[in-house]
């Protein structure tokens, strides 16, 4: 799946996928799934080394808008079944997400938050400080409201998401060019009917972007307005603990976007950093760490001083409101984009792949995305918020 075994890529296409992440490999299957064989997967660099890289992903669908909360639900059956469809071990693990809450008003938000998600079918429940912390031993209930809990969220691995992803795609016939970079694209009227990269130009019937921290680029040179944004995110990995941690859930501090979890033989903690310049710099810095420690001695103590054994940095792809852009562009109808997910992505490509296979297929989608086309920001549309971002 390399583009060395391509000195140049296909001359046409039938779809051009812009991004081998986990959101671009998830579509190509979906569409080759569903029949559309004559696929190129275009990717600057190594499959899923760009938000998609990070170590562990969270899944979960603990959100307050309901587009998001059935994205996600939806994608958490897909990981229970992707053994068998597409077929590879995503080392997927229902630990369950545990928000702690330490004021009344995020309580509240959050209890509206359940109500929402139980009515599609989510198993979230408010819990308090003491159950919270027999889920999580590490924790100290001081200042602790309430906490919310889903024991059906878990994390898995998103190389290996990608890998199921790209191998199923790749056994379909879909073209997989790894360390191709697009430099443009030919527009005729209002359509794109060419691609060009640093091995040749591809000729096509539909773009499809999903290029992640890089879409407003490639939006660009449709002359499409993709308000993404790319933010820096950071984690770090324990040294190996002894004993071993206990098994926990997916621990968020939601006042402080401090979180944690387990991670092979020890821990992984993470935190975003309010002041995170924007750009695409993925430098990890190993001061960041004091922000999580400083978080981590009245939050779960433990932590504090526990070793370190390196870390990583990656790209949020953020957009004004946190959610995603999925659709087709109006001055463009043949460029469909799925981007901006804002942390997001992972745990929402197995369901976004579905709707930009339906999307491109012009069938109805298991669920209306209108809303997050990437118009709403200039025509005054309804703009929703979604508050559970991390």
């Amino acid at each position: 799946m390399s583009s060395s075994a391509f000195p140049t890529v296909p001359a046409s296409a039938d779809v051009v996928i812009i991004g081998g992440g986990v959101m671009g490999v998830s579509i190509a299957f979906h569409l080759a799934e569903a029949g559309v064989t004559n696929i190129v997967v275009v990717e600057r660099g190594d499959l899923g080394r760009g938000s998609s890289g990070k170590p562990i992903g969270g899944v979960r669908a603990q959100f307050s808008d309901p587009l998001n909360i059935e994205l996600g639900s939806r994608s958490l059956r897909a990981f229970e079944d992707f053994p068998h469809r597409p077929g590879a071990d995503i080392r997927f693990d229902t630990v369950g997400y545990l928000f702690l809450l330490d004021s009344e008003r995020q309580a509240s938000d959050f209890a509206s938050g359940v109500g929402l998600q139980n009515s599609l079918d989510v198993p979230s429940r408010m819990i308090g400080p003491e159950e919270a912390q027999r889920l999580c031993p590490y924790l100290s209930t001081d200042g602790l409201v309430a906490a919310a809990y889903s024991p059906a969220d878990g994390h898995a691995r998103p190389g290996l998401v990608v890998q199921g992803y790209a191998a199923a795609a790749t056994r379909a016939g879909v073209t997989i060019a790894t360390r191709t970079a697009v430099r443009g694209m030919d527009t005729a009227g209002d359509r794109v009917i060419g691609v060009h990269t640093s091995h040749g130009r591809i000729a096509c019937s539909a773009v499809i972007c999903a290029a992640g921290a890089w879409s407003a680029r490639i939006g660009d040179m449709a002359g499409i307005h993709l308000p993404v944004r790319p933010v820096k995110r950071q984690l770090a990995f324990t040294a190996p603990l002894a004993p071993p941690a206990p098994r926990i859930p997916f621990t968020i501090d939601f006042s402080s976007t401090a979180y944690f979890h387990n991670s092979d033989d020890g821990l992984l903690l993470g935190l975003a950093d309010p002041g995170q310049a924007e750009g695409f710099d993925t430098t990890w810095t190993p001061e960041w760490l004091e922000l999580f420690r400083t978080v981590a001695r009245h939050r779960a103590p433990a932590l504090a001083d526990m070793e370190t054994a390196g870390g990583w940095a990656g790209l949020y792809e953020v957009t004004p409101d946190h959610n995603a852009l999925i659709g087709r562009s109006g001055e463009l109808p043949n460029f469909l984009y799925a981007a901006g997910f804002s942390g997001h992505g992972f745990l929402q490509a197995p369901a976004v792949g579905e709707v930009v296979r339906d999307l491109y297929l012009e069938r109805e989608p298991f669920t209306d995305v209108s809303p997050l086309s990437a118009d709403r920001f200039h025509r005054g549309a309804e703009i929703r918020p979604e508050a559970h971002v991390v």
